[in-house]
């Protein structure tokens, strides 16, 4: 294992817009930027570009996924670029879940409710 924190493997090398996509993500993280936005449409290589921020940063990263599917891909994208690093997976399996609540205006209790996903 290298002594390098966060050494990124991949054949590729930042193209087109990403050079500087980096470049911001970085600059504002350093100037203590507390949200960004990197957009782009699907295939465009946002996961990639994260990558090497990373992997410029060295810094421990949390990524977050809106959803499972895309929790999966990230998790064997970030694996393969990283493999000499801890990269994590963790998925609720709850496919749903409704906290117990108390409304004291109306004097009212709603009972937790939820859904496990039995494939998970």
């Amino acid at each position: 294992m290298s002594t390098d924190m966060f050494v990124m493997h991949s054949d590729h090398t930042p193209a087109g817009d990403q050079p500087e996509a980096i470049a911001r993500l970085i600059a504002g993280i350093e100037e203590g930027a507390t949200h960004q936005t990197l957009k782009g449409i699907t295939g465009s290589g946002k996961t990639f570009t994260m990558a090497n921020v990373i992997h410029r940063l060295k810094r421990p990263t949390l990524i977050l996924a809106p959803n499972k599917t895309l929790t999966a891909q990230l998790y064997g994208e970030m694996k393969a670029l990283f493999p000499e690093n801890a990269v994590e997976y963790f998925v609720s399996y709850y496919d749903f879940f409704q906290p117990e609540v108390y409304i004291p205006g109306s004097d009212r209790y709603i009972q937790k409710d939820s859904a496990i996903n039995d494939h998970l």
